[in-house]
């Protein structure tokens, strides 16, 4: 069993995180041990209730921070965007890790690329965007290494955990795994796919199966939702946790969920859409993960085909054929023309996201459907630097006014699959525009940006904003290359 830092400090942890030693609760559970933890742990029992005993001396004297190489990267301003996110990689790359007792780190057999300030081990979804990147940058060994991370991942623990962190394995992110396996084949042919097959299978049973909860039957198909079986505050984020007062059953299993959902946090999850103790994530089945998933299971179909198995095929055509169905009908809202979420004992939200993208991204929507979503986007989202994620201003972080490089990438394509080529490049080159000009006058990447006003950072969340930035890279350059065609 993969122990988390809570389960092997015990007492250290607690005082550690609620006495609030660091700004970032992240912090605490990142540092690696310097020695036994069984010896780091009597030490503190012995020493804790001495005289002028200072916790966080204890803390450094018995651990240490890692950073990554992008830490020390000094930035060229003179050079392009593209040439400085091509010198970048190697700096955000950790190499294969090394198991060390105490540490929160699950160790990965291959390199990898993190994304940058306070996340130094490998992301989910993230890892799609950053690939888009490598891609361009023709980095195709460090694509399969990634994905044989995860394959990895899902050998061993089941599925892909949130990020390789003993607290992450309880949930997941926005399944892209599937992607992945889709981007390295077509860069290695499509031998790739057949490798990848037990893998994909095994995903897609860890979504479906019972006991993970994230599969909710309606009739004879069924639909997902994001979930966390725990229900206590997150080892990384412990002393906000504590303090939130939840009003639904259950605050922090909606809170991880929301962590699942790659959305954390926004109104989307929200039961008034502007306040955290409200939060109800696992109450929502949520569009864009049906999509997902959607590709999935015609990923694993296609492969049967490839491989000649019909029985099989054929099983995994009905499945997606079904959520597809049901994609179309259930999160789709008639009275404004775009595809919603849809909520326990309410039906379809109100709100409108740019998860409404997803069903374009996977050509899932009509053309009626899509002319609807590219005059909403057109007319409600598009800003002089891209597209915010929400219409509401809360201050979370995915919601107005910031936008995030990952949902510009799926709304771009999405637009383009159904003939909006000139809505789907205009986006292209504001996003670009703006990540240039940040570029300038910052020499960084960023995690998420202002897409309203061009002369203020992004707001909101947890922890300030950070640079690197892997997805925001990857997709910068994606980018590029689609507005070249």
């Amino acid at each position: 069993m993969i122990k988390t830092p809570d389960q092997i400090f015990g007492d250290l942890f607690e005082a550690v995180q609620l006495g609030e030693v660091f700004e970032d609760s992240k912090t605490f559970v990142d540092l690696i041990p310097l020695f036994s933890p069984e010896k780091i742990i009597a030490d503190f029992q012995n020493e804790k209730n001495n005289e002028g005993f200072d916790l966080e001396k204890f803390v450094w004297k018995n651990f240490k921070s890692q950073t990554l190489a992008a830490s020390d990267f000094e930035s060229d301003t003179s050079i392009t965007l593209s040439a400085h996110i091509s010198n970048l990689w190697k700096n955000l790359t950790r190499e294969k890790d090394e198991a060390i007792a105490g540490s929160s780190l699950i160790p990965l057999p291959y390199p990898y690329i993190a994304p940058g300030g306070r996340f130094k081990e490998i992301y989910y979804w993230d890892s799609y965007f950053t690939m888009l990147g490598l891609a361009e940058d023709g980095q195709i060994e460090m694509i399969e290494n990634m994905v044989k991370n995860f394959a990895y991942l899902i050998e061993t623990i089941g599925h892909i955990p949130n990020g390789n962190r003993s607290y992450f394995v309880s949930r997941s992110q926005p399944p892209f795994f599937s992607l992945m396996v889709d981007l390295l084949a077509q860069l290695k042919g499509n031998a790739i796919l057949i490798t990848y097959l037990p893998f994909l299978e095994k995903e897609y049973e860890f979504w479906m199966s019972p006991d993970s909860n994230r599969s909710i039957q309606l009739g004879a198909s069924s639909l997902n939702r994001y979930f966390d079986n725990k229900d206590f505050p997150r080892e990384e984020s412990y002393a906000e946790d504590v303090k939130l007062d939840g009003t639904f059953p259950q605050p922090m299993l909606h809170l991880r969920a929301a962590c699942e959902s790659g959305w954390d946090f926004s109104s989307r999850w929200l039961a008034d859409q502007k306040t955290l103790s409200q939060i109800r994530t696992a109450d929502i089945l949520p569009v864009d993960l049906n999509c997902l998933l959607y590709h999935l299971e015609e990923t694993i179909y296609r492969i049967y085909q490839l491989s000649g198995n019909e029985q099989k095929a054929d099983e995994y055509f009905k499945l997606a054929n079904q959520r597809a169905e049901l994609i179309n009908t259930i999160f789709y809202k008639n009275s404004i023309g775009t595809f919603v979420d849809v909520i326990k004992g309410e039906g379809q939200s109100s709100q409108i996201t740019l998860a409404m993208m997803y069903p374009l991204f996977f050509k899932l929507a009509t053309q009626e459907q899509s002319d609807s979503i590219a005059t909403i986007i057109k007319e409600q989202f598009l800003q002089e630097g891209g597209l915010p994620t929400t219409l509401l201003q809360t201050g979370q972080q995915w919601d107005f006014p910031n936008g995030w490089a990952p949902l510009q990438w799926i709304a771009v394509k999405g637009l383009d699959n159904y003939g909006h080529q000139d809505l789907a490049k205009e986006i292209a080159k504001r996003w670009c525009h703006l990540n240039e000009k940040v570029f300038q006058n910052t020499g960084k990447m960023m995690e998420k940006y202002n897409v309203v006003d061009l002369t203020l950072d992004a707001g909101g969340g947890e922890y300030d904003v950070q640079e690197g930035f892997g997805w925001s890279n990857g997709v910068y350059l994606a980018m590029q290359a689609f507005l070249k065609n």
